[in-house]
């Protein structure tokens, strides 16, 4: 639970570091608030400060001296762990066997041949650039579904930058290492550097991401994110289980693959609207009739529509909500095909509205369909 004074309060703090003023007087006059801040309250001190117009370059330059100040409050913090949560889990296991690496790397720097040094620096470097993957999971999968949660999660533009400017630090560190003009003075103030950001980022991950994420993210999109990682590769650990995520009913049992099998095989369109006239599903058939996009995922169903047509799909939905209707159906010509289109109130076992499901499909063969066929004849 945030404490909307104390975020007050804390933003002050790091406003007044960013101009210049004391940081022990600073910190005897906040104290008490720095010592019970928790994860989220971080957020939303940051996303303010963006929110009221600092900049995200200003706040970078303080971040590190902040995070220090708060780490014991948030070493502290007991973050709830989900049942199941083997994205978080691998991100995890990921930042370990990178802080190993950076083990290695700190191992390398005690060379005292220069020559035999850069070259084995510049090994190790290369290697940091398929850690990559992590960041791009973190801004593709994880940092989306924290935005959608909850608005002060924008603040991650702030982790964005930190992560690009790892990637330079990388890129710094290999160029440096392979000049052979360079000194070990350069050599080991680039690594030094990089060791600095890099370390810097797990804790940051450790102390706030994390655990912000899962007080906020729900479990089905725990699973959903798990799922979209394996689109990334794994970074310095073996690939881990897909998982075996089962549909159970009295009908019979499915896993997740045999499920979107199922859909996208169907020769029909579908997407899924919520109660809250949120997109949450579409299935994907080989041809299929109105194309969808995975943006479209979590917008308002109004957006995803034609002017022309949104009244109708509003009305639609209105008819399902209020109980009046439990069908609705057209159909048109376009480019010299029929298409039906069925929209079918979804409820629960108690009869509550929990959403629409629009079905379409190209039934231009079906109507040329006459007499019987009861031969198997492959065409």
């Amino acid at each position: 639970m945030i404490n909307q004074e104390r975020v007050n309060r804390l933003m002050k703090y790091v406003a007044g570091l960013m101009d210049g003023d004391d940081g022990k007087m600073l910190y005897d006059t906040y104290k008490d608030d720095i010592d019970h801040v928790v994860p989220q309250e971080a957020f939303e001190i940051f996303y303010s400060l963006i929110q009221n117009g600092t900049q995200a370059s200003d706040i970078l330059v303080v971040l590190d001296k902040v995070i220090n100040v708060f780490y014991k409050a948030l070493m502290e913090y007991s973050k709830p762990v989900p049942n199941s949560n083997l994205f978080l889990k691998t991100l995890e296991h990921e930042n370990d066997a990178l802080v190993l690496k950076m083990e290695t790397i700190k191992e390398a720097i005690r060379q005292t041949n220069l020559k035999e040094k850069k070259k084995l620096l510049w090994t190790l470097l290369v290697e940091l650039e398929i850690f990559n993957a992590h960041y791009l999971k973190k801004e593709n999968i994880l940092f989306p579904y924290m935005e959608k949660s909850k608005e002060r999660f924008e603040g991650v533009s702030i982790m964005w930058a930190l992560h690009d400017l790892i990637r330079n630090n990388i890129k710094d560190s290999i160029a440096v290492t392979e000049n052979p003009m360079t000194t070990e003075k350069q050599v080991d103030a680039s690594v030094a550097i990089l060791i600095f950001s890099i370390l810097g980022m797990v804790k940051k991950e450790k102390l706030i991401l994390f655990p912000s994420a899962i007080e906020t993210i729900d479990q089905e999109d725990w699973i959903k994110m798990h799922l979209q990682s394996f689109d990334y590769d794994f970074p310095f650990i073996e690939k881990p289980e897909k998982g075996d995520y089962s549909f159970h009913s009295e009908t019979g049992e499915l896993s997740l693959d045999q499920v979107l099998m199922i859909f996208n095989t169907l020769p029909v369109d579908m997407t899924f609207v919520d109660e809250n006239n949120k997109v949450r599903f579409f299935s994907r058939p080989k041809d299929r009739i109105f194309p969808r996009s995975a943006a479209i995922i979590g917008r308002d169903v109004k957006n995803c529509h034609p002017p022309e047509s949104v009244h109708v799909v509003e009305a639609i939905i209105e008819g399902f909500r209020t109980g009046e209707r439990e069908f609705a159906q057209f159909w048109i010509d376009i480019k010299g095909k029929k298409l039906l289109i069925q929209y079918f109130a979804l409820r629960d076992s108690n009869g509550r509205y929990q959403g629409t499901l629009e079905v379409s499909q190209d039934i231009t063969e079906i109507q040329k369909i006459e007499g019987q066929k009861r031969l198997l004849e492959w065409e």
